[in-house]
């Protein structure tokens, strides 16, 4: 019963101004729902302190390769076009294409790299705490901007 009400309040605010009657038109996919990063490590508590929620839009030029990272923050996005290659420290890989979702590795050394022809955008979704980074490393590359909080 609490997953239809659920699903329900979705499809209506998706809907936004339609009307009831146009409800049924609306569409929902789930692109992630899980307690694990992409390499099946158990996400950790959220942080404690105010919530602070960023999101970014990210683009990434095809051959480039970012600097080696940690987030110590959950975090969650998905790809709009391209492609993208994660490879952690320990030389894990996750190959994502453009519609495909991404839960992200959390306290985990890794960097990205599009090995593709065209650019790669992504848009990520992190649930941190206000005052502390969403991004450690020792160097963003002048092409991304400067980071929230960092």
């Amino acid at each position: 019963m609490k997953k239809v009400f659920l699903g329900l309040c979705v499809l209506f605010l998706l809907a936004g101004n339609a009307s009831a009657v146009d409800a049924d038109k609306a569409t929902v996919k789930v692109l992630a729902k899980t307690n694990l990063s992409w390499n099946q490590n158990a996400l950790p508590n959220y942080p404690a302190g105010p919530p602070e929620v960023t999101i970014l839009r990210i683009k990434i030029p095809a051959g480039v390769k970012l600097p080696l990272h940690v987030h110590p923050v959950i975090n969650a996005g998905v790809l709009l076009s391209g492609q993208l290659t994660v490879i952690t420290k320990d030389k894990k890989r996750l190959l994502l294409k453009a519609g495909e979702a991404i839960v992200e590795v959390v306290n985990t050394w890794h960097y990205g790299i599009n090995e593709g022809d065209e650019a790669a955008e992504i848009i990520v979704f992190y649930a941190g705490s206000k005052g502390n980074p969403i991004t450690v490393t020792e160097k963003i590359p002048a092409s991304l901007g400067t980071l929230p909080d960092e």
